[in-house]
Formats: structure tokens, sequence, C-alpha cells
């Protein structure tokens, strides 16, 4: 449930708030970075979904090309779809890689049921390759026409996509792979069951 209208906040503090549902979203300066924006035509190039469960600290649950971080479902480090530290993640995402981030915050109260079907989907997808940018064009170019790509790779929006729907939050009609990172920016109109919403973009500072 969103608990902050503040239009930034530090590290700390974001992950402090930072429930089950809730998106992290960065945006970069590589090629790679700048070539998913222009394909897409979106603000950002990456997006991933916050799982907060029982005592276990925050975490980030998204795809991506790098194996510097311990995956907390395996225990094992690994490219594609990861559960990681949250924190850990977002340092990385905007110390390594240079990004900025951004946290939307989901505003509905999420469920036991809706918790199991996250760790469903973790369990479903963690370690699922991430294609290349060639690749992921050509899924999100079919998606863009309602065509399910394969199952055997998969890229950050699909992730946060195939969560949202085994949450009950959104609907199954369009294909996973319609889904890029800036469907999940405020900018565009992401219609949430349940009367669930999201909140504004809150800039997070990473010091």
């Amino acid at each position: 449930m969103t608990t902050s209208r503040s239009t930034s906040l530090g590290l700390d503090e974001a992950v402090d708030l930072t429930r089950t549902g809730d998106l992290w979203l960065f945006r970069g300066r590589s090629a790679a970075d700048h070539a998913i924006r222009v394909l897409t035509n979106a603000p950002v190039n990456h997006v991933g979904m916050a799982v907060v469960v029982d005592d276990l600290p925050p975490l980030l649950w998204h795809a991506e090309l790098g194996k510097g971080l311990t995956d907390v479902w395996t225990g094992s480090r690994h490219r594609g779809v990861q559960l990681h530290d949250l924190r850990e993640a977002v340092v990385q995402w905007c110390g390594r890689y240079e990004q900025r981030a951004w946290l939307r915050q989901l505003d509905t109260v999420v469920t036991a049921e809706q918790e199991a079907a996250v760790l469903r989907t973790v369990a479903r997808l963690d370690g699922t390759p991430f294609p290349s940018t060639a690749a992921l064009a050509g899924r999100w170019a079919r998606g863009r026409v309602r065509r399910q790509a394969g199952v055997e790779m998969t890229y950050c929006a699909e992730v946060v996509a195939a969560t949202y729907q085994a949450m009950g939050l959104l609907d199954d009609a369009r294909p996973t792979n319609y889904y890029d990172p800036g469907r999940f920016w405020s900018g565009d109109d992401l219609e949430l069951l349940g009367g669930a919403t999201l909140g504004e973009e809150i800039a997070v500072h990473v010091p």
C-alpha cells in the first residue's frame, strides 16, 4: 500500500517503505539501455518488482544479463531471471551500471494468496535466460501484435507482467511479451484489476 507522497527519497528510506508488488524502474546511459528505450519508445529501460515476505530483507525480482549478485532463490550467481537483495541490486544498478532509479508503490492490500502466487512464479521463472538485444526486440514486436513468445527466455518487463498476472493485478488478454519497461511508467495507462493502482514515480537517491 502506498505510504509516501514524496517525490524523492534516500535509498534506505525507499527500501524501508517498499512492499510486495512495488515497482523499481531504472534508466541508464549505455548503448544497450538507449537501444531498449528507442525500440520501445519508453522513458526507462529496466523494471523489477519488490518481494517482501516474512522475515526476509526486501528483495527485487527481475531479469538481467549480469550475474554479479547472489540469487536468493537458488543461492547461486547466474544470468537471467533472479531474486536479489533489493538494496544490493539498486546499489549495483545505480553504481556499476550507472542508472537512475525510481520507486512506484502499489496501492492495494496484498493478500496471502497473492504472496503465494508470487512465490510460485519465482519458482517457475527463476533462472530463465535473458534474451540478446535482437531477440528481445523480436519478442516484444510479437507481443505488440498479441502473439505469445516462447518460454525459453524472458526479459524484465515480462517477468513483472507475469507476476502481476499471477497476482490477479493484470488480466491475461495480452501476452507477457506485450509489455516493455515503459508500460510500468506512470505516463502509460496500465489498467490494474481489483481497484489496485500504482503511485507516481519517487526518485531514489543512491549514495
